[in-house]
């Protein structure tokens, strides 16, 4: 689960991470308000969508930039106006970019320094990672290809937190004055315990300021959350934003599905990541593109199945759809009567091949065979693949 910039920062901010003062607004008159509130000379107006790289990216016909300084309430009302109800369009959203609803008035500071700060789960090390670097204000990504060596890293226990000989590290490699050592210490401990408290699974800080004052301010902030631990945060549920999130995969997850969209045209239904993983590898590896990533489980039952064929059918992009189930904890037989239900419920307009296996695999597909359903049935994954993709291209494999 994400959340927006602003809602991130009120999260920090009661966690005792220094951010700075600000309002959300949601019509220019409510931005030029919320410039005079917070009564300095300089404020930031920043588009609050759920993707990054929005201070270099633009509106679509526009040369307005996600993220622009204001020097009076009319400048913030002007820069609000350009925003809302616009397509920004950045390098995380793709060329379809995001519609902005609403925009977050910042109080500007006195910038000495520009970090980069992040935290995340990294499975090599078996532990939170915090990530800094003198690069602040960059991509990340292009920091890592072009110069690692600007790139630092402290692993530390999730129980204990950061040490403080940690911070004191990141400090000197980080070339932080003297006088700032404790603010570093501060903020880095401050951040790190909020990570964990709050079950993220990414917290990313760019840029993190080193102010004039010698002070260590967030300027930004980006949080995601691990789905799996929400029901212990009934506050930051409370934070999602359905807007932001694909229609389709806010559909799947309340019907109980793993639905992941992406921009292929062969549906995929399969029961277990692993096997969904594979299955979209092999659609690949045949010449195809996966229109999904859908994982039903092994214990859907003719409703979910049903439902996981109209949240495919709903991608106009699906030229075919490839069942690939393997009958572990659910017998194949009552998988393949879920199917011919759930394709005579839904009818469908594109080839469906179905592979199955496992536990009475061959009543199964006798169930299938004899249900007066198009449905084209494949012996082994390699065999569906093929018949799926030349499905999809209107041939016959």
């Amino acid at each position: 689960m994400k959340i927006h910039e602003y809602q991130a920062k009120d999260l920090l901010r009661a966690a005792g991470v220094p951010v700075l003062a600000g309002k959300v607004a949601r019509t220019p008159e409510e931005a030029a308000a919320a410039f005079t509130a917070l009564g300095t000379p300089v404020c930031a107006v920043k588009a609050q969508i759920h993707a990054g790289g929005r201070g270099k990216g633009s509106v679509k016909g526009s040369s307005q930039r996600g993220v622009e300084l204001a020097k009076s309430a009319d400048d913030a009302a002007r820069i609000a106006k350009g925003l809302l109800d616009q397509t920004l369009v950045t390098i995380q959203t793709g060329p379809e970019g995001q519609v902005v609803r609403q925009v977050f008035v910042e109080s500007g500071c006195q910038i000495e320094r520009e970090l980069y700060c992040a935290i995340l789960v990294d499975r090599h090390a078996g532990s939170p990672v915090l990530i800094a670097s003198t690069a602040g204000g960059m991509d990340i990504e292009e920091v890592a290809a072009k110069t690692p060596e600007l790139i630092i890293t402290e692993p530390f226990d999730p129980d204990r937190g950061l040490a403080a000989w940690q911070t004191r590290v990141l400090s000197a490699r980080l070339g932080l004055p003297a006088a700032s050592w404790r603010a570093a210490e501060q903020f880095f401990k401050s951040l790190t315990k909020a990570f964990v408290n709050l079950d993220s699974s990414l917290l990313e800080i760019n840029p993190l300021v080193l102010t004039k004052d010698g002070k260590m301010v967030a300027l930004d902030a980006k949080m995601t959350f691990d789905d799996n631990a929400l029901f212990r945060h009934k506050d930051v549920v409370a934070l999602r934003d359905e807007s932001e999130e694909e229609p389709a995969e806010t559909r799947a997850a309340a019907a109980g599905l793993s639905y992941v969209k992406l921009n292929g045209t062969i549906g995929c239904l399969v029961n277990g990541a692993g096997l969904a993983m594979s299955t979209m590898d092999l659609v690949k590896y045949h010449g195809g593109e996966p229109a999904n990533f859908l994982d039903v489980g092994g214990g859907a039952d003719v409703n979910q199945v049903t439902e996981a064929f109209r949240i495919i059918l709903s991608d106009k992009n699906v030229k075919a759809i490839l069942v690939n189930i393997f009958g572990g904890i659910m017998r194949c037989t009552t998988i393949a009567t879920a199917l011919v239900e759930a394709s005579k419920t839904v009818g469908f307009t594109v080839p469906l091949v179905v592979r199955l296996e496992g536990t009475e695999v061959e009543e199964g597909k006798k169930i299938l065979a004899n249900s007066g359903t198009t449905i084209i049935t494949a012996d082994g994954l390699t065999d569906a693949a093929k018949k799926v993709v030349a499905a999809s291209k209107g041939l016959k494999a």
